[in-house]
């Protein structure tokens, strides 16, 4: 079984600008945020922890794992999707200078890579599934906790509820919410996705239309 959680808020997250492989922190409010999700889970056992190296995920982790006897082990692979010539724009900023790449990467297209050294979905997708299935692999039957990016738990919901990559996205991703998932027999399943109520109006991964 594993705990998704995304990383608190970051000043880009409150700007509705693109991150991806962009080292921003924690602002005070994620601060905030990382320590109310770990309060809520101090109870809970985990036989591992793993983070993105990025530090917002990281921070959220340390947040939780300064509770316990253990420290998050990152994993570059579950960092947030490479978006390429869209870092560090708004998502208007980007539609508007690239209005063509910004409406396939909006149509959520399975195969063209975002320009500027971007990942294509599926190469995104990939990275994360094989992820997410080496470490329930390693903690077979055990608890394990996961920080991770926005992005990343849209292919892990995706591949939990057997959803497809191009389809609009009809779940949210808040910051430092609490997502569940489970692999069994080789399937993945999905268990309780978005539990915010330790948290007071955190963001979704996308703007609001």
């Amino acid at each position: 079984m594993i705990c998704l959680v995304r990383h608190g808020e970051t000043s880009w997250n409150a700007e509705r600008r693109l991150q991806g492989h962009i080292d921003i922190p924690l602002n005070h409010r994620g601060v905030a945020q990382a320590e109310s999700t770990a309060r809520s889970m101090a109870d809970v056992h985990f036989a591992a922890m793993y983070s993105s190296d990025l530090q917002r995920a990281h921070d959220t982790a340390r947040a939780i794992a300064n509770r316990r006897a253990q420290q998050p082990r990152t994993d570059p692979r579950l960092r947030e999707r490479h978006y390429g010539v869209f870092q560090g724009l708004t998502y208007d900023e980007a539609s508007a200078r690239f209005p063509e790449a910004y409406a396939r990467f909006k149509a959520r297209d399975i195969v063209q890579p975002i320009p500027g050294d971007g990942e294509s979905l599926a190469t995104f997708a990939t990275r994360v599934t094989e992820a997410l299935a080496e470490i329930a692999q390693r903690h077979a039957g055990a608890r394990v906790l996961v920080v991770t990016h926005g992005g990343v738990l849209d292919i892990a919901h995706r591949l939990a509820a057997g959803k497809p990559l191009h389809t609009a996205r009809d779940f949210t991703i808040p910051n430092a919410a609490l997502n569940w998932i489970e692999h069994e027999a080789g399937q993945w399943r999905l268990l309780d996705w978005g539990d915010e109520r330790h948290l007071a109006d955190a963001l979704d991964e996308l703007p609001t239309t």
